[in-house]
Formats: C-alpha cells, structure tokens, sequence
C-alpha cells in the first residue's frame, strides 16, 4: 500500500545560509527605525515581524504553527534554565496527515539558537501587553486584537527578505529548512531533528536539509581520520 507522506521538496524552499539569516533578521530589525524616521506608520508591526520570524526560525515551526501559538504554550525546559521560560513551545496545531487531527508536539529550544529569546521576552512582558490584548489567548496578536494570521506572517517575511536584497524566490518556509539543517549542522542527531520538526518520516526530513559543502567536507575529513588515522592527508 502506497502511503501518503509530507512533501517539502520545492527546490525553491532551500535553508538560508547563516549570512542569509543574519542579513534577513537585521533588515527585519532596521525595519521599525526606518519607518520612524519616515514618518510612517507602522513600527509597532515591524518589531511583531521580527519577533515572529526570529520565534519561528528557532523552534522551526510552519506558518499557522506560529500563528496559533498562545503564551500559555512557551514553557521552562528544566535542563535548560538559561532559557528562562521560553525551553520549550507545544506546537498544538501541527500539519495533520490526511483525515487525521492536529499533530501535537514539543519542540525544544536549543542553547545555539536561544538567542531570540530576549526579543521574544521583550514582546512576551512589554509590546504585547501595551496592544491591551484582554483575555485574548494568542500570543502574536495585531493591533486590533486579533490572532495573526499565517498570510501576515508571511508579509513579514517577503519585507525583510526584500530590504535584504535576498533571493525573491525565497519563502517563509525556508526559515523551517534552514531550523532543520542548521540543528544538523550543529551535531543533533536525525532522530532529534525528525522529532523538533514533527515529521513522520525521517525521508522528508530529508528533504528539507541543505547542508554546505563545508559541514560535508569536516565530516569526510573525519571518516577519513576514522579508517586511515591523522596522517590521511598528507599520503602521496
């Protein structure tokens, strides 16, 4: 029996590079001091952008993953206390396989990726509050007091990537495979990966991941030392 399984193999949904990343994510920070110094309105939904983005990217979650996360669902990783209270995200309303409900899971932050955290705080304790949300359940909420939808979080991502000057054929779900490779990168097992990202299959997992000819290379330097020993490089 044939199953159906998640595909994630757009070739233009590759990870960004980590130059990529950082130039994205500074161009969503100027974002607000540039429409302040125009004039414009508009600063208060820049700096949502780039905590939404920043969120998105280190916990790896898909556009309406984001978009319907509640505050109630970033809590303390005990392993993690540096962390404060942002360790871990329950992802409550993941893609669903065909017929099937929400799949629920819990993705960790890791410590090489937890610097988003004072900017989540920020929004967390001081700019959400001042949109007077009520009792409001979610925690990206507009001006209106409303719940941010999926299309805006993806607005947010094409104004960054443009005053970036990046690719235009890049998307929002690039940040999710680059959460994907970089945590490879970094020596999380496919194990781990497959669980942060809520994949049912390590085969789309695999799909998603990029890695750089550099990362490939230090792992064939360390095959090498394996079998043959420090001397590898230098035989004739």
């Amino acid at each position: 029996m044939l199953r159906t399984v998640e595909y994630e193999g757009d070739p233009r949904r590759r990870p960004l590079t980590y130059d990529e990343v950082q130039a994205l994510f500074d161009a969503a920070d100027a974002r607000p001091g540039k429409l302040r110094g125009q004039g414009r309105k508009g600063a208060l939904t820049a700096l949502r952008g780039a905590a939404v983005l920043k969120t998105s990217y280190a916990y790896g979650t898909r556009r309406t993953e984001s978009s319907k996360v509640d505050p109630v669902d970033l809590r303390r990783n005990r392993k993690a206390p540096q962390i404060r209270g942002y360790g871990s995200m329950m992802v409550r309303f993941g893609k669903a396989s065909k017929g099937a409900p929400p799949k629920r899971r819990t993705v960790l932050m890791v410590p090489e990726m937890d610097w988003p955290v004072d900017v989540l705080n920020e929004w967390v304790t001081e700019i959400r509050p001042y949109l007077s949300p009520g009792r409001h359940p979610a925690l990206w909420v507009t001006e209106r007091v409303g719940r941010l939808s999926p299309r805006s979080i993806n607005e947010a991502f094409m104004t960054a990537r443009e005053d970036a000057g990046l690719d235009e054929d890049l998307d929002l779900h690039c940040l999710r495979h680059s959460h994907i490779t970089h945590l490879t990168e970094l020596g999380y097992s496919a194990w781990f990966v497959q669980e942060q990202v809520g994949h049912s299959h390590a085969s789309t997992t695999a799909i998603c991941m990029g890695v750089s000819n550099e990362y490939r290379n230090t792992l064939l330097e360390a095959s090498m030392r394996n079998r043959l020993g420090e001397d590898w490089n230098v035989m004739p």
